[in-house]
């Protein structure tokens, strides 16, 4: 399989597996643009790659957050995909329709994985648009790869400010309320008020085990290398991550824009028109 790659049960059981990817794929039946699905082979296995926007237009390339799938970005996608071919990518290991092997995080597994991707689509160097753990990994292929990410967007990144862990006890004493709470641990985590979202998620997690692990924070001495334009969006209330800590180390890399968005969660929504805005301005890094 490779190194740096380990294969696991992502799933609490068969029948679990069977009920998310059958509610995914009627996500993606009601996608809210025309797409297109493909499926790209890499070293880890298959990976699940949903199209959309004119093909003539710039790649833009999108990676989910842990826990969900490509249904993350069905809000963003209509503003996005006027001006770009979008790429939204299932990360393998997640609940989508990728493989279900986990690379691991203190590898250059990822990074190779993405190439891979990046290869078998035509792309040399697109934008990355990543949340939350597809931050960690956008930003892991910019720091070892510089050359392959045109321009970096990080919502809610992973790996820059501090983990944290003071909302694990409550998700614990909500889950011991059965569907309701499950549901409300979600929303919880999550900072999320979309409600149609929110059952997505809840119904995922009731069959899927997520990542444990801490995540590796990068260096200062990678960030100071990032050599291309970068956009950071973060929650002010941010229950997973140290959001003044991202804010600050991401505020000393050159050349790139931090946004700290008040009384937000962890889930950084409604901000199309912001990274689209970024997407198509004259930015340079210095």
């Amino acid at each position: 399989m490779g190194r740096g790659v380990r294969a696991v049960g992502i799933y609490k059981s068969e029948r679990g597996e069977l009920a998310v990817q059958r509610a995914y794929r009627d996500v993606l039946d009601s996608w809210p643009v025309p797409a297109e699905r493909r499926t790209v082979e890499t070293s880890l296995g298959p990976t699940f790659v949903l199209e959309s926007g004119p093909e003539d237009r710039p790649p833009l390339v999108l990676l989910h957050g842990s826990g969900t799938n490509t249904a993350m970005w069905r809000a963003e996608v209509p503003t996005w995909s006027r001006h770009h071919r979008v790429l939204a990518l299932d990360l393998p290991g997640e609940p989508g329709l990728s493989t279900q092997v986990r690379p691991d995080l203190d590898s250059d597994a990822h990074a190779r994985w993405l190439g891979e991707v990046f290869d078998a689509l035509g792309l040399r160097a697109p934008a990355v648009v990543g949340g939350s753990l597809g931050a960690w990994v956008a930003l892991d292929l910019a720091v070892r790869r510089p050359d392959r990410v045109g321009r970096l967007v990080l919502l809610a990144p992973a790996g820059v400010g501090r983990q944290t862990y003071g909302w694990i006890l409550p998700v614990v004493l909500l889950r011991l309320l059965g569907p309701w709470g499950r549901r409300r641990s979600v929303a919880a985590v999550a900072g999320l008020a979309d409600e149609q979202f929110l059952d997505h998620l809840a119904a995922t997690h009731r069959a899927f085990r997520p990542r444990t692990e801490r995540l590796p924070v990068f260096t200062d001495a990678q960030l100071a290398g990032l050599s291309m334009p970068v956009l950071a969006i973060a929650g002010e209330r941010d229950a997973m991550f140290d959001t003044a800590e991202t804010a600050r180390r991401l505020g000393e890399v050159p050349g790139a824009e931090v946004r700290v968005l008040a009384g937000v969660g962890h889930s950084v929504l409604g901000q199309a028109a912001v990274v689209e805005e970024f997407l198509t301005s004259r930015s340079t890094v210095e």
